[in-house]
Formats: C-alpha cells, structure tokens, sequence
C-alpha cells in the first residue's frame, strides 16, 4: 500500500479520486473511500491513518501518524525523493495515552523548499524493527518574495452526509490537491461530534445516499474515545489521506468539534446527551482535537488554538479561535461586556497586525462577520456569530470587530482578507466603509466558502453594520442540500511574487472557477 502510495504522491493525485481509491483501498473490492485497514499486532508496526504535516513556517514544521501499538515515531527528511542525504528526526513515543497519536517537531529546515519526509514506526524493544515507511511532502515558506497559492474551506461530515463509497468519497480532497497548493487552511468544523450517521438516507430524487458509518458515528460524542473516533472516522477516506500526504494543513476549530453553536459555560439539554455540561464536553474534544491534528501543539498541553503563521514576506496568516473566550449566546444587542474573541485574543491579534511587515494579512475567521448566523437551539432569537442585524450603529459583538477595524485603520495595517467558511455555500463581500453605519475602518474583503463534504445551505441575510455588499454568491435550493447535488466549495487564494497582486478564486466540488477577485495591495 505505501509502495502506491510513494508513486501516487510523485504522480500528483488523481482529481475525482477514483484512481486513488483503488490504490489506497488495500484491494477491498467496492470500498471506494473506505482505507484504514484493521489494527493488527503481530509483526511490525504499522501507520494506521498515513501522515499529515501542518503550521509549516520558513524553517519549522509539524508531522503526525498514528501507530497500531505502542511505538517510537521516526521521521527522515530530504530534498530528494529517494531520501539520499536525508536528516533523521526523532520523535516521541506514541502510546494509548494519546491514542498512539503523536507529532514530530522538525527544526532547522530550510527556506522556500520542497520536502519529503517519510515516517517510520520502530518497535520499542527491538529497536532495529521498524515499519513499513509513509510518505508525505511539504514546502517550506520562502525567505525571499515568491509566489504562494493555498486553499481554504471547512465542514466535513456533517449533517449526516459522510463517506459516500458510491461516489467515490470525500472527492472535493482530489480537486483541491490537484491545484498542488502550498497548504490547506482548515476553517473548522473538521469533524462533526454531534452528528451521528445511518448507513442510508433517501434523496429526494428517490436515490440512496450510503454512509460508511463507524461504531463512534452511531452516536454523539460525548466521552473522550468517542470524540477520537470523529476524527479517525474522516481518516478512513483515501481522497482524505492522500490529500494529507501531499498538502500541509493549518487548522483552526469551529463548534461541532464539541456541539452545534457550543459556548463555555453552556448547560445543554438536547437529545443524545447524558453529559450536560459543555465544558466537560469541549475539554475532551479539545483533547482530541490537538491528538489528531497537525497543529503546533502537542496534545497533552492545553495551548491556545489562535496563532500567526507566516508564510514568507507576502503574507502572514492569523487564525482566531472564536469558540474558546466567546460570551454565551443571546439577542446580541449588548453594549457593553466581552465578546467573541476575549481581551486576551483582541491584544494579540492587534499586536501582532501591527507588528507584521507580511504585504498581506489573512485573517481565518470561524465565524463570518458581515452574515447573520442564527443559533435557535434554546427556542430563542440568540445569534451565533458576530453580525446581529442591522440595528445602527455596532452592538453586542460587532463592538469588538469595531474595535480591531479602527485600530487597524489608526495604525495604518493595510491589505487584510478575511476567510470564512461555517455557513455551507460560498459568496464575496466587500466592506465598504460609505455605507456602513460604523465607518471608522478601511475597506476590506471577506470570502466565504464550504462546505467540503456536508449539507449545504444558505444564503444567510447580509448585515450593513460594516457596510458588507454582496458581489458573488452561490447556494442551494434547498436546505440540507446533499454532497450528491455538487454544492460543496473550497476557495483558492494565489499571491503574485511580481506585483504581489493577491488573488481569490472561489471553486466548487469538481474544482471549477465560479468567480475570480484579483485585490491589489495598498502601499
């Protein structure tokens, strides 16, 4: 299996990813998207869920993998595909502590490079034992001005829509690697904890939809092997782990992680749950996520998920995590008290949108800022993001954005993108400040884009607090539209190394171009 793999990864992937399927699938007649074989113990080692890189910088990086059993994890990295030459790192011990999950922190790498890496799993008592070697690749972010192109989207798994072996998987993965982007920029929702699966589900066409559905699928998550299981789920997808295996990931976390609109200090009573108290539920999830995740934190810390990643002189990424510090639920017609993001995270962002010197600056928001998004789990008018309606002048958590935007505006940070996913369609908003009711900031873009592999839906109502006029966008007709009828998206941002231009394409299942924005930097 690694064998096609090694020759799957220096081939390109497959777009449509049947090709893939049939190579990673192990043989299994008619198991398109279904791969992770069964755990063995005898004999040596072996990776269960291939490998992922993630938070790439100019000289450091992150990889993961999964062993079957208690194991030392061992990493080997060269410029060349035959790892002549190559550096070993040595990684920790994976145990069940993790789930056998681990990450090796590779150091000193160099700049603007293409890398393979190769990992190994040895047997802790006979040291020279080791498994069968699983590769992947990664670019190292550039020292000098180079052109950069990446993807983006979010929402996997969700609404009961998962692996589809009839329709060859979670196909969107072959579509976005055949762009052979720098990395991936995850916008939460990787998983779907609270969204269990039937094997079956009728279309409104009269066709079937068929889940492959694990035991942890069966039920919402609420224990910690449980909240594993959403994650190792995903991982059963060829299109999925092969895509890994080619482009790094930089991740940030939405809500269904834990649970649906979730927020600290929530008591829930929704069915399915005999574990009331989301703060225990986050906890575990949380867990989880760092376990299964190529994020630059190991599992066993509980370290914030925001960060800066930069990616060489053009651009700097700024992932929120707009779950962990955000005040409950309500109407949000507040005026005063905290908000989404916490002071500890509005300090860091404007301290660090200050300090970059990047021609551009990405900031990954989880939740949209300009499109009211409605949270009706307790039967009442709460709201779930930022935007509230247009009520005048900034309220509740607008006044936090508010804040960033003039202090942005004060300050002189130019060329900020805000990307998006979490509302299941994709769409362009221009902020436009004469004809905000709160104009105190430059003009800016957001682009929304998702789902990868879930129900779709929208469009949601546009708010004019910030002035947002909708340019592009694309929905379906129906709520909880299945990945069947082909409204799934991902958005695809290229950076010109020449005249810097930053361009966004909005893409939709098969990689087509649905609508392009080329943004030119303001000096």
């Amino acid at each position: 299996m690694e064998l096609d793999r090694r020759n799957l990864l220096r081939g390109g992937l497959v777009a449509g990813g049947g090709a893939a399927l049939g190579l990673l699938s192990g043989g299994t007649a008619g198991a398109a998207g279904r791969t992770a074989p069964a755990l063995l113990r005898s004999g040596r080692a072996r990776a269960t869920h291939g490998v992922q890189a993630g938070d790439v910088t100019a000289h450091d990086a992150v990889v993961w993998t999964r062993s079957d059993r208690p194991a030392r994890m061992l990493v080997e990295v060269s410029r060349r595909p035959d790892f002549r030459g190559a550096e070993r790192f040595r990684g920790p011990v994976l145990t069940p502590d993790t789930d056998l999950t681990g990450k090796t922190f590779l150091r000193g790498l160099p700049a603007g490079e293409e890398l393979h890496y190769r990992v190994r799993l040895a047997d802790l008592d006979r040291h020279a034992v080791t498994s069968e070697p699983v590769v992947g690749r990664l670019r190292t972010a550039p020292k000098r001005r180079s052109d950069v192109s990446f993807v983006w989207s979010g929402d996997l798994a969700g609404q009961g829509w998962g692996i589809n072996p009839d329709l060859g998987g979670y196909r969107i993965f072959g579509s976005m690697a055949a762009l052979n982007p720098d990395f991936f920029l995850c916008s939460g929702d990787l998983v779907y904890s609270d969204g269990p699966m039937q094997q079956s589900v009728a279309l409104p066409d009269g066709r079937t939809w068929h889940n492959l559905v694990t035991p942890e699928k069966t039920k919402v998550a609420e224990t910690l092997a449980e909240y594993r299981g959403q994650f190792r789920y995903n991982l059963e997808d060829a299109n999925f782990r092969a895509f890994n295996a080619q482009v790094p990931m930089l991740y940030q976390w939405d809500d269904h992680e834990v649970l649906n609109n979730w927020y600290p200090g929530e008591v829930i009573d929704r069915p399915g749950y005999t574990e009331k108290r989301v703060d225990v539920l986050a906890a575990r999830a949380r867990r989880a996520m760092f376990e299964y995740t190529p994020i630059a934190v190991r599992a066993q810390v509980g370290g914030r998920v925001f960060r800066k990643v930069s990616y060489g002189p053009l651009l700097d990424v700024f992932l929120l995590d707009m779950r962990t510090h955000k005040n409950p639920n309500t109407p949000d017609t507040e005026t005063s008290g905290p908000g989404l993001l916490g002071p500890e995270q509005v300090a860091w962002l404007k301290r660090e949108l200050r300090a970059s010197r990047a021609t551009w600056k990405v900031i990954a928001n989880d939740l949209p800022l300009g499109l009211v998004v409605p949270d009706g789990t307790e039967g009442k008018p709460n709201i779930e993001a930022v935007a509230q309606g247009d009520k005048g002048l900034p309220l509740g958590r607008e006044r936090e954005f508010a804040d960033i935007l003039g202090f942005a505006k004060k300050h002189r940070v130019r060329n900020m993108v805000w990307l998006t996913a979490d509302v299941h369609y994709t769409a362009a908003h221009y902020y436009d400040p004469a004809k905000a009711a709160f104009s105190d900031f430059d003009p800016f873009w957001e682009f929304v884009s998702g789902p990868l592999n879930a129900g779709a839906f929208g469009p949601n109502t546009l708010d004019g607090t910030f002035g947002a006029t909708l340019k592009f966008q694309q929905a379906p007709p129906h709520a909880n539209t299945s990945p069947a009828e082909g409204f799934q998206f991902f958005g695809q941002v290229s950076i010109n190394a020449e005249d810097q231009t930053l361009t966004v394409t909005l893409r939709d299942l098969t990689g087509k171009a649905l609508y392009t924005q080329p943004l030119t930097p303001v000096r």
